[in-house]
């Protein structure tokens, strides 16, 4: 982790000379604190830090809670004091009127840089997010009881005024067996991989009533006798997903739910559509994103300047949405409701604690969880907006708001002047606003990976992973030159070269490329170098390292290749001839050194 360090060290001294501060004492204070907390001093005690600067950006003032265990001198911390005196009066703790923009990128930088690197938490950490999710069960239960009729009506009714036309398309769709499944190219619970997905020798029962076998997982109903080679399970047998942890932050990490084949299979079929409608339709198009995050983040920028749109962001987002109110939002459409139903897992196997019976509707891992939890937080926020005008919303109301409000999965914009009635319509469903990750009081906002403060992109720059020390960590190695690429185009100009002799030193090639090329190397705003010209094509090549991820052997044949075929040709043939071959997600990625084009 020495590296690390050394890496925050060039960074302050890049900032530094942007801010024209002096940071001897920080670099000393920094060091010593790191000699005595090891990682987690870059990775937790200075996300602290941040957290609670970007809170006092958002409130105007430095709160004597915040900064815990750092010494301070008048209102404000002595480490990173120097650019603190920029941001803030020192003397009262208050915001200036014109803070530095530079500085406040410098404190983020420096403060936040490590808070999402990709190193495994301890088995304490791992057991008490684990011990979370089953109190998180537990709490969604509570909710459920205490909710109460009138809340629940009224979130029926914004729903329907939201999405019933959708809602009604897909419902007919269920209903005439015409939707079109998929398989995803990871785990599943069985720990079936690849094409091996498309042998489905289970179904439940459940899922037999709405989305019958010979619809869904055979050519054709001429292939019926396969059918005798199935074990359609009933709901006691069904099996549960499996909870597992994956890398997250130090702090802690993120945990999903791996689903068996034949539920994320159905699954996909309904997301698949669902997603298509809303974003085909004129009014929920402009509400609710999920491939486009660009518009969150404009919105994000314009919060910063004229203050009326906040940002908003919650806690165990998906862990949080009620199977009960996922019901109720599709009460008024059977078929549609009963596909749902039938295609979400009842229980999990959770470790530590068994098989339980889930109350949430599902975790991240399920194909549906994304679209729903956003069409859920749609739901509360425009339910929120409506007990702000003490009026009940209308079609037209809903539409006055294009360009107020959005949905992104958990990141959430609504106008400032509705905030509060929002929040608390969503605490009172059992969702937990992040007051941390949360703005709307003054000029900072953050949405979807970019942040803004005034109008000014403050984004940092983060390190995903630690560095390579060999040539066979290819992860490592990919994510170095990335990590030097973003440096260089946020003008950290020492640390882009301090990185490109980090890579020079590992014996890598390091050309100049185009951000276009395949090729690892860095990029530069005058162009690329070449060092040859190809003999046929004529372009420019340069020599360096390309990413190359091998599939793995996967093979399918008869009936079960043939419904891969139906179900992945489209209306074109498939491009990839060895499609019946080698499938799944490559098990490693590696680098081939070569010539390749470097635009």
């Amino acid at each position: 982790m020495k590296s690390l360090m050394q890496l925050w060290q060039t960074v302050l001294d890049d900032v530094s000379t942007g801010c024209c501060t002096s940071t001897d004492h920080d670099l000393k204070k920094a060091m010593a604190r790191f000699k005595h907390e090891g990682e987690s001093f870059l990775t937790i005690t200075l996300t602290n830090f941040g957290g609670d600067f970007q809170k006092s950006l958002d409130q105007g003032f430095v709160d004597p809670c915040h900064f815990l265990g750092f010494s301070r001198k008048g209102g404000l911390p002595r480490f990173l004091g120097g650019f603190l005196d920029l941001v803030f009066d020192r003397a009262t703790g208050r915001l200036l009127d014109v803070p530095s923009i530079d500085a406040i990128f410098a404190i983020r930088q420096l403060t936040l840089m490590f808070g999402k690197i990709l190193l495994p938490c301890s088995e304490e950490r791992v057991s008490k997010a684990i011990d979370g999710y089953i109190v998180c069960e537990q709490e969604i239960r509570e909710t459920d009881l205490n909710v109460g009729e009138t809340n629940l009506l009224a979130f029926k009714r914004i729903s329907r005024l939201l999405f019933a036309d959708i809602f009604a398309k897909v419902d007919h769709l269920v209903y005439q067996n015409k939707l079109v499944p998929k398989h995803g190219p990871g785990s599943t619970a069985e720990k079936v991989l690849g094409n091996s997905k498309y042998v489905q020798k289970q179904w439940t029962a459940r899922l037999e009533s709405i989305f019958p076998y010979g619809e869904y997982a055979i050519p054709s109903w001429r292939y019926f006798e396969y059918l005798d080679c199935v074990d359609f399970l009933e709901p006691g047998q069904e099996l549960p997903v499996r909870v597992v942890t994956v890398p997250k932050t130090l702090k802690t990490p993120r945990i999903i739910a791996i689903e068996p084949v034949c539920m994320q299979y159905t699954q996909q079929a309904i997301a698949i559509k669902l997603v298509q409608l809303i974003e085909q339709d004129s009014i929920l198009s402009r509400l609710i994103g999920f491939t486009d995050q660009t518009v969150n983040q404009r919105l994000a920028c314009q919060g910063s300047v004229d203050g009326h749109l906040a940002t908003l962001d919650l806690s165990e987002a998906s862990d949080r949405v009620s199977n009960q109110l996922v019901r109720l939002l599709f009460a008024n459409h059977p078929f549609l409701a009963e596909g749902v139903d039938a295609s979400r897992s009842r229980k999990a196997d959770v470790p530590g604690h068994g098989v339980q019976r889930l109350a949430k509707f599902a975790s991240m891992g399920s194909a549906l969880c994304f679209p729903v939890e956003a069409m859920v937080f749609t739901t509360l926020c425009f339910l929120g907006i409506e007990r702000a005008l003490n009026r009940p919303l209308t079609k037209e109301d809903v539409v006055s708001f294009f360009g107020q409000v959005r949905v992104y999965g958990d990141d959430i914009i609504v106008p400032v002047d509705t905030v509060r009635s929002v929040v608390s319509t969503l605490e009172t469903f059992g969702f937990r606003v992040n007051a941390g990750k949360s703005f709307w009081t003054g000029k900072f906002r953050e949405s979807c990976g970019r942040d803004y403060y005034a109008g000014s992109d403050v984004t940092l720059v983060r390190a995903r992973r630690v560095f390579p020390t060999r040539r066979k960590h290819v992860s490592e190695i990919v994510s170095l030159y990335s990590l030097r690429n973003q440096f260089y185009k946020s003008g950290l100009w020492k640390t882009a070269a301090y990185l490109d002799n980090m890579i020079v030193g590992l014996g890598l090639p390091n050309p100049v490329v185009l951000e276009t090329s395949s090729l690892l190397g860095r990029h530069s705003f005058l162009g690329y170098e070449s060092k040859r010209m190809h003999k046929t094509l004529h372009t420019p090549l340069a020599k360096g390292y390309v990413v190359r991820a091998v599939v793995p052997p996967s093979h399918l044949e008869g009936h079960h290749a043939l419904t891969k075929v139906f179900l992945t040709s489209g209306v074109l043939p498939n491009i990839d001839r060895n499609h019946l071959e080698r499938a799944g997600r490559p098990k490693r990625v590696d680098i081939k050194l070569g010539w390749t084009s470097a635009v």
